[in-house]
């Protein structure tokens, strides 16, 4: 049996404040906007907290 191959993938960045990583950590937040997805890094996330809660709809809370 032969090793599958890797693929290589471009690293992610934070659309706030450009921090990079090689594959998009589990403590990332994504959203999809019309450009496509967005990548926030948890830093990031947490000092937005309160203007990310604010885009959910209604029926989330």
């Amino acid at each position: 049996m032969e090793p599958e191959p890797t693929v290589s993938r471009p690293p992610v960045t934070c659309s706030h404040c450009g921090a990079t990583a090689a594959d998009a950590p589990l403590t990332w937040s994504s959203s999809t906007r019309p450009r496509g997805v967005q990548l926030v890094c948890d830093r990031c996330t947490r000092a937005n907290l309160r203007s990310i809660e604010g885009k959910l709809d209604e029926a989330w809370w």
